[in-house]
């Protein structure tokens, strides 16, 4: 395996532990439906899919009575002003993994399925933007994840092969995505129960700290 130049990063349950946030946020909403989804429910059915999916199924399965338009435009605003009041942490090992990745001069991009006025909230509560040199969000493509749109988007604009861009996800969507697009991808997953469905990744970790050793270790970086 060639070294790689540029890491193409997920960002939600990626990069940031976002998921109870989001799931807080879908519980608010739909408790004006006299619904809620338990939190292990939303991780194995809901995690790691755009908005308007889940936006559709919620809708369907619960039979919902608001438009699926305006069910949708109320969970964006809703994240948004959540967000502004909100602590959501990076994920474990991303810090220090960020750091040594920027002062390897390795180019960083995001590539993810939030909007992004969303993306914009959580890069400036965490410091983000200095680490990326291009960011990819649901609002740049016609097609977000499982579709490879958002990834064939960025390696074009990074003007690199596929083979020298390595992905980092943490959910079957975005690992489909990846794998759609040609890319080498490594699965980030804390939880070993999901290691099964997230088989077709190149490799899958537990953390960030144990994949930047692999990195360095087999000298892809």
């Amino acid at each position: 395996m060639a070294k790689f130049k540029a890491l193409l990063f997920d960002l939600d349950g990626t990069l940031v532990d976002s998921e109870h946030f989001h799931w807080n946020t879908w519980n608010e909403l739909l408790a004006e439906s006299n619904v809620r989804l338990e939190y292990e429910d939303f991780l194995k059915n809901y995690a790691g899919i755009p908005l308007p999916g889940n936006a559709v199924r919620l809708k369907e399965l619960y039979e919902i009575e608001s438009p699926i338009e305006l069910l949708i435009s109320r969970k964006e605003d809703l994240t948004v002003e959540r967000l502004k009041t909100s602590i959501i942490e990076l994920m474990p090992h991303v810090q220090d993994t960020l750091d040594f990745f920027l002062s390897k001069g390795v180019t960083m991009a995001l590539v993810t399925a939030s909007k992004r006025p969303d993306v914009d909230e959580m890069f400036k509560k965490n410091g983000l933007t200095k680490y990326f040199s291009l960011l990819i969000t649901r609002s740049d493509v016609v097609n977000s994840k499982p579709d490879p749109e958002s990834y064939n988007l960025a390696v074009e604009k990074l003007g690199l092969q596929k083979s020298e861009c390595l992905v980092f996800e943490d959910t079957l969507n975005g690992l489909r995505a990846a794998k759609a697009a040609g890319l080498t991808c490594f699965a980030i997953q804390g939880n070993e129960e999901d290691h099964l469905k997230l088989a077709a990744a190149d490799q899958i970790f537990l953390n960030f700290q144990v994949a930047k050793q692999y990195l360095i270790d087999n000298e892809l970086i």
